[in-house]
């Protein structure tokens, strides 16, 4: 069986931390933001943990184990 290529748009967009979880960026940061509410902006610069039942699927296509 051959190897499982991994999915580049998946390992650009999500970072794997130390314990194996993984992080995403919150959407809707790019522009149209004048009509957003600071508090809105502000909570969409942190980064988010990706949901567990995620987080096999996207392990999977970035080639982690």
């Amino acid at each position: 069986m051959t190897k499982m290529k991994t999915c580049k748009s998946v390992t650009k967009k999500f970072k794997l931390t130390g314990t194996g979880k993984l992080i995403r960026k919150s959407p809707g940061r790019s522009h149209l933001l004048a009509h957003k509410s600071s508090k809105r902006k502000r909570a969409m610069s942190r980064d988010k943990l990706v949901d567990k039942g995620q987080l096999k699927t996207y392990k999977l296509m970035m080639g982690v184990n």
